[in-house]
């Protein structure tokens, strides 16, 4: 099988000759333009052999339109630096309109994309990083989740208007990711669709309609579109019908479905396996293939794509990313 045969077979749940794998994480030095992007990306890609790619952009790309201002940390291990943001009141959050989808830090992105295309697309699928509404929102507000929950109970009327925008706006710059030959969009929640931070009810009100909306809207030009439900005591059946190709969450978080019950559970292929935060960063190459064992056992190695949980640290050792590859051989 090549590497898109084995994930197209995995999404399937059909028999592969290998579970499909990948990894992925910020190069905080790198990200910020997308040459250097698209160069750490492939370089990830390239060095490890990965099957698929899930591309890791900075997080601010998607409201530096909007006005946002961020700068680099200027060390190798530790994320950017947000200096300021439009959204002082409630009130602001309905003065912002929608963004082009080729301007500013969306069109470098797209460029980004097409470099990505040109070295991997031929030979593997890659999926674009865009944040749920409610996501972009926190991040828009100077990533401060705690101003979209103050407007979510102070005025919702103001927190719906930006939310409509933020929906529209990727929406748009979806359908231009897979014109620039994105396979599908990884589509992360951030934690909102958590017990730590809405309610159930909440969640359906100011998050899955827009969920929703964006999804749909792209279903039928992608390939390999996946929902990334972050955090833990996630609303994973409130989740578990939109309209992907696969699931990725941490699995060994407290209050998670383990994979096999995510199976069950979504009847959709599921990802993730590898924790990112304390087996692959600080263990053993011998206790990452023993985790990566755990994962395949728990799916039988079908309807599975291994990956982590979330993001890998950018200080994870080298030796436990080759382990994860001699793992699957």
């Amino acid at each position: 099988m090549n590497k898109k045969e084995r994930v197209d077979a995995a999404l399937r749940g059909d028999p592969v000759d290998r579970v499909p794998a990948s990894m992925w994480g910020h190069d905080f030095e790198r990200e910020w333009h997308p040459n250097t992007l698209a160069e750490a990306m492939v370089e990830n890609f390239t060095r490890y052999d990965w099957d698929y790619m899930k591309v890791n952009p900075r997080a601010s790309y998607h409201v530096e339109g909007w006005g946002v201002k961020v700068r680099p940390s200027g060390e190798k291990y530790k994320a950017p630096v947000f200096e300021g943001t439009p959204i002082r009141s409630a009130s602001d959050w309905k003065r912002i309109r929608p963004l082009e989808a080729d301007q500013g830090a969306l069109g470098e992105q797209l460029r980004a994309l097409q470099m990505i295309n040109h070295s991997a697309g031929y030979d593997a699928y890659f999926t674009q990083t865009i944040f749920c509404p409610l996501g972009v929102a926190h991040y828009l507000a100077g990533n401060n989740k705690e101003a979209v929950l103050h407007t979510i109970r102070e005025d919702r009327n103001a927190m719906h208007a930006a939310l409509r925008v933020i929906t529209e706006t990727f929406t748009s710059y979806a359908i231009a990711c897979l014109e620039q030959g994105a396979s599908g969009i990884f589509y992360a929640t951030n934690g909102w669709a958590s017990e730590s931070l809405l309610t159930a009810d909440q969640y359906r009100e100011f998050g899955e309609q827009y969920d929703l909306e964006f999804l749909d809207a792209i279903k039928s030009r992608s390939k390999f579109n996946i929902l990334h439900i972050c955090g833990s005591r996630i609303y994973f059946d409130l989740l578990a019908s939109y309209p992907v190709h696969a699931i990725s969450w941490a699995s060994t978080l407290d209050g998670n479905p383990d994979l096999s019950e995510g199976k069950k559970r979504s009847g959709k292929a599921v990802m993730g396996g590898i924790s990112e935060k304390t087996t692959l960063k600080h263990g053993s190459p011998d206790q990452v293939q023993e985790e990566v064992g755990k994962a395949l056992e728990a799916t039988g190695g079908r309807h599975f794509l291994l990956a982590p949980g979330c993001s890998i640290p950018p200080e994870t050792p080298a030796k436990n990313l080759e382990a994860i590859r001699r793992a699957l051989s």
